[in-house]
């Protein structure tokens, strides 16, 4: 009995305790803690998400480029529209009926509790003409934020664009921390560095009444947090030389890049044809996207990037070096104009060396230094040879950062091709193809393809005797640098010895008598540049003009790839335009003499005499 009892006030201890806990955690919920008078006055309280002001965009010498400027976006929480008179409410946004009603149907489909746009980019004069009226139209709100506005008409795919985030980005667990109607980069810039240019969201929280009136914040701010704003971003390109070299490539189709071969950053970078960046910008931006997106001269492809071109004579830079570094030739190896290997368009001087060859471009030259590269009886038979030594060049060949991404800090890049064995396999059947079959490569022709940057950062890679760093944009961070990846140092796997042998020949391209480049000269001006032809042949219409260059050849600066579609011969076109950007680089101005240059740039429209293809 008496341990019966004993039970009884342990019993009572226990629900005592258990009381008491209860009692406690209520106390503490009540009065103590407030996050769960928050959550319960959530139906009195609107939150409102404070978008961070993205930050600001200069270039090289600290103009600024992109800006923000205030708009606002009408926001709608479809569960809490009542009895909308949607003729009046249209009437009220001067917007048709229909869109007022189709915008009202997506808002649902995404959802009946969350606010969404409606309309957005209002300014402050459009805002001024509805908000007094909204007190009649539960359900709206108005959403202030941030636009892009630019200070330029260059720029734009270096630039990019900043859109409306898209309901199908919103299910990616990447962006799960924006909201319906939040803005974003979608390409270019603004969109390889939205994680430094977005900064950080703030919240405040509002009381309102049931009429939605605002009556201040709630609890003095104690739950709000601050936004922290983007950091800015300083470009390496020159906005000066960027604007000239545009007015160039005005009415052509093509690109032109051009790099600080000491840093890797682009000083210029032109897709054409080209558009204004205000264009993808402010109210009207989707109907003027639809018109750019349907432009059958595709200006919103990003051609540095993407467009990948065989890189004609150009690329027998490349050949070369890569058969100096296997010792299969030496600078002084003479190789006969052999028109019966393949044709060379024009008579000239014996090639008894790599600067005559160079200088004259001769295709049956190159054709020999590759054959002698590649075909090294590493196998007796003759198919495996070709294989073996095809691999092998190709592996020489991708170390100048070629068929492979660059890794610049900008989407959509394109890696191109330089054909392996395996290629070759697939198309013509295992050991049923020799170097017969790919001689072409010999001369930058037949498969292999390379964007306008790449072929920029090769000559950024000669004109440093062996080593590049990887092409970038962005010169500084905030109060930093770049990134890290864009300070480090890439070797190409050839001796400087066999750059400075064939650097000569690239002078005399340009200013040596009967050099297939003397329209690029500015020795007039004291300017010594090296470079090197191309022109490329298109089996769809006129061939394409190349032009790739460095200057001054003995402390370069700058580095420059041109390339113009339907142009013809590269010594009449892409030459003379990369010589103008050059000058105007180096010395800030052109010659008085050389303007006329500006007006009778050859382009897809224009015919001319093509006397040689080199």
């Amino acid at each position: 009995m008496q341990y019966l009892e004993g039970r009884k006030y342990v019993v009572q201890a226990i629900f005592l305790a258990v009381a008491l806990v209860f009692a406690t955690r209520l106390f503490y919920i009540q009065v103590l803690d407030g996050s769960y008078k928050l959550a319960a006055d959530r139906n009195t309280l609107q939150r409102i998400v404070q978008s961070p002001y993205r930050g600001l965009i200069y270039d090289r010498k600290g103009q600024i480029l992109v800006q923000n400027t205030p708009v606002y976006d009408l926001m709608v929480v479809p569960r809490e529209v009542k009895q909308l008179d949607t003729l009046r409410f249209s009437q009220l946004l001067q917007l048709p009926l229909e869109e007022v009603r189709e915008g009202l149907q997506q808002a649902r489909k995404f959802s009946r509790v969350k606010a969404s746009p409606l309309v957005q980019n209002l300014s402050t004069q459009e805002l001024a003409a509805i908000q007094d009226n909204l007190i009649d139209f539960p359900g709206f709100s108005v959403k202030a934020r941030m636009a892009r506005s630019y200070n330029t008409h260059t720029m734009a795919h270096a630039l990019g664009y900043v859109g409306s985030i898209t309901p199908k980005l919103l299910e990616r667990p990447q962006y799960s921390k924006y909201q319906p109607g939040e803005f974003l980069g979608i390409t270019g810039l603004e969109s390889f560095y939205e994680k430094q240019l977005m900064g950080r969201r703030g919240v405040q929280y509002r009381m309102v009444n049931v009429r939605g009136i605002e009556k201040g914040a709630f609890r003095d701010g104690e739950y709000d947090t601050l936004s922290v704003a983007g950091q800015d971003l300083h470009l390496s390109l020159d906005s000066e030389l960027q604007g000239y070299t545009e007015k160039l490539m005005a009415g052509k189709r093509g690109s032109v890049v051009a790099i600080d071969p000491k840093t890797g950053e682009i000083l210029a970078f032109v897709s054409a044809p080209m558009f204004d960046p205000e264009m993808l910008s402010g109210k009207g931006m989707g109907n003027r996207y639809m018109e750019l997106l349907n432009n059958p001269e595709q200006p919103l492809f990003n051609r540095p990037l993407m467009a990948t071109y065989p890189p004609g004579s150009t690329f027998k830079l490349v050949n070369e070096l890569v058969a100096l570094q296997a010792g299969v030739v030496s600078p002084n190896t003479p190789f006969p104009c052999n028109f019966k290997l393949v044709r060379c368009t024009h008579r000239h001087e014996y090639p008894s060396n790599v600067g005559i060859a160079i200088k004259q471009s001769c295709n049956p030259y190159f054709y020999q230094v590759m054959r002698a590269t590649v075909l090294r009886g590493r196998s007796s038979n003759r198919f495996e040879d070709a294989r073996l030594g095809l691999g092998e060049w190709r592996r020489k060949v991708m170390q100048f950062g070629l068929g492979e991404k660059l890794g610049v800090d900008m989407g959509q890049e394109k890696k191109g091709l330089i054909p392996s064995p395996e290629f070759y396999d697939k198309r013509n059947g295992y050991h049923r193809w020799t170097f017969r079959t790919v001689y072409s490569l010999s001369i930058g022709q037949g498969e292999i393809g390379i964007t306008g940057l790449q072929m920029a950062n090769v000559m950024a890679t000669i004109a440093n005797r062996g080593w590049y760093y990887t092409p970038h944009f962005v010169r500084g961070i905030g109060s930093g640098g770049p990134l890290p990846e864009y300070q480090v140092k890439h070797t190409v796997g050839v001796d400087a010895r066999h750059f400075e042998a064939i650097i000569p020949g690239m002078v005399s391209v340009v200013d040596g008598n009967g050099g297939t480049g003397n329209n690029a000269s500015l020795a007039d001006v004291g300017i010594s540049v090296a470079g090197k032809t191309g022109t490329v042949q298109n089996p769809h219409g006129d061939d394409h003009a190349t032009f790739a260059a460095f200057a001054p050849a003995q402390d370069p600066k700058i580095a420059i790839v041109v390339f113009i579609e339907n142009a013809g011969f590269g010594g009449s076109s892409a030459a003379p335009l990369a010589a103008l950007v050059m000058e105007k680089y180096l010395r800030g101005q052109v010659a008085p003499w050389r303007h006329r240059w500006e007006e009778w740039l050859p382009g897809p429209a224009d015919r001319f005499i093509k006397r040689r293809k080199y």
